[in-house]
């Protein structure tokens, strides 16, 4: 099986600090793909070693954002960020940088596999960072038509810094009015499923809450398990099948966490 773990790791100095290298080496999965990076390349070149390729966006912006793919392998083909392909002279280019990497990987038998990490807005309500994050979403959508059409196996994954469905939410009541839980943000969700896409994670747990990926540091909600669903394996139709054992890797306690979010792993039968 060919594992593919996707996490947020809230800057990767830190989280090696806390323990992300033992878990890299304990878990070993054969692609990760990590958001909130905040470093740059020689750096995370630094942390994660010899055995591992990088292909890496930083944000312009110093200390925010970054998305990565950690991988065996070289990839054969690499692209950075996203094309324009829309009119939006209020969008900030620095702020939409460090958001979207992708890599064309060969595979042991010859077919071959694209993985996508995504750092989506978190947004705020009412304000200007609401049209960046919908702007952003919209050149999401853009590319997401343009890898369904090519009929590929693909893995779109990372924090799309929405929760879907009531069940992505522990405290959804109070959340209904909150930035990662609007109806226009669930509404790209809603469209991305109709077009094809496949959310693993919630296609094996079936309709129930959670698991959730991401806790709060504010009172006790990782402790309580108050917490969100924002990180997402998105597959292809052509990996629907392949797909199995999605889990979320929950710290055992609030002290031995290394990021606020845990890792989403999914093994693939790409033999």
């Amino acid at each position: 099986m060919f594992t593919v773990a996707t996490v947020n790791v809230n800057g990767i100095r830190a989280a090696f600090r806390k323990g992300m290298g033992e878990w890299l080496e304990t878990t070993a999965p054969d692609v990760v793909l990590m958001q909130e990076v905040r470093a740059p390349d020689e750096i995370v070149d630094d942390l994660l070693g010899a055995n591992w390729k990088l292909i890496h966006q930083a944000c312009n912006v110093k200390g925010r954002a970054g998305v990565a793919i950690a991988t065996r392998e070289d990839a054969h083909v690499k692209r950075i960020g996203l094309a324009s392909g829309l009119e939006d002279g209020a969008l900030e280019p620095d702020v939409d940088t460090g958001r979207w990497v992708e890599a064309d990987l060969k595979l042991p038998g010859g077919d071959e596999l694209t993985v996508v990490s995504t750092y989506i807005h978190s947004g705020t309500a009412g304000t200007p960072k609401m049209d960046q994050k919908y702007s952003h979403l919209d050149r999401v959508s853009l590319r997401l038509a343009e890898l369904m059409e090519s009929g590929s196996k693909v893995i779109v994954a990372g924090d799309i810094n929405i929760a879907h469905t009531n069940n992505d939410i522990k405290n959804w009541k109070g959340n209904l009015k909150t930035a990662g839980f609007l109806p226009e943000e669930r509404a790209y969700l809603d469209r991305w499923f109709a077009a094809g896409w496949v959310d693993v994670a919630r296609k094996f747990a079936g309709d129930v809450p959670g698991p959730y990926t991401w806790w709060s540091n504010r009172g006790q909600a990782f402790d309580n398990d108050a917490g969100w669903r924002i990180d997402y394996q998105l597959v292809t139709p052509a990996l629907e099948s392949l797909a199995a054992n999605p889990r979320v890797d929950r710290a055992p306690s609030y002290d031995t966490r290394w990021s606020d979010h845990a890792p989403l792993l999914v093994d693939y039968d790409l033999s």
